[in-house]
């Protein structure tokens, strides 16, 4: 099946945004933007799992339980992500960058499970994962999930409302075009605000 128009702009986006934060992830090194090359250090568990403020919102040990400020862990597994029933405290808690990428790595997954999948997944379902390394290849493979899932759309489905019943978001609202445009504009800012907490991170001897 061919890719439609309307897709082509918004995959092509998604593609770039994804291959961005897992270079800024991985390394070695990622484009600044203007051609040159920046070196990016793999990111450590330590890292990964950094507390730049007081009461973060994070992922934890399961049997630790929640942070302060959460209510309780949500995920599947030894690992859980903070969080509080709706609606959510305001101002929101600051978050982690393995809060941020095991949300945005959840989302990917289940919005794929409910547009070509089984359509029945929770975040009870989804394994929240307590490692760096692990962290990166768990969105490595939500983001193929999420992007074989697009390459079954066609035209129809495109302005189909409800095409994705992910029940976390308005998807069952919505046709799934403004749906993958939302989910682009998720990787776009939650990659952003992980590439700042990765710089905050480098110079955090500075800021002491």
């Amino acid at each position: 099946m061919s890719t439609p128009a309307r897709l082509v702009p918004l995959l092509e986006q998604f593609d770039q945004a994804r291959e961005r934060l897992t270079h800024r992830l991985s390394g070695p090194h990622v484009d600044s933007g203007n051609g040159t090359d920046v070196e990016v250090p793999v990111l450590t568990d330590e890292e990964y799992l950094w507390e730049p403020v007081p009461d973060c919102w994070s992922v934890r040990l399961r049997s630790a339980g929640p942070g302060r400020s959460a209510a309780f862990l949500t995920g599947a597994g030894t690992w859980g992500r903070d969080t509080a029933p709706f609606p959510h405290p305001s101002p929101p808690p600051f978050t982690t960058l393995a809060w941020r990428l095991s949300h945005l790595s959840e989302l990917l997954a289940l919005r794929a499970d409910h547009t070509a999948g089984s359509h029945g997944l929770t975040r009870d379902d989804y394994r929240v994962v307590g490692d760096a390394a692990g962290a990166v290849a768990d969105f490595d493979a939500s983001a193929a999930v999420w992007r074989s899932a697009l390459l079954g759309a066609d035209d129809a489905a495109l302005d189909t409302v409800g095409y994705s019943s992910y029940p976390y978001g308005s998807d069952p609202e919505n046709p799934f075009l403004e749906t993958v445009w939302w989910v682009n504009q998720e990787l776009l800012h939650h990659g952003a605000e992980i590439a700042l907490l990765r710089d905050l991170y480098r110079v955090r001897a500075d800021l002491a």
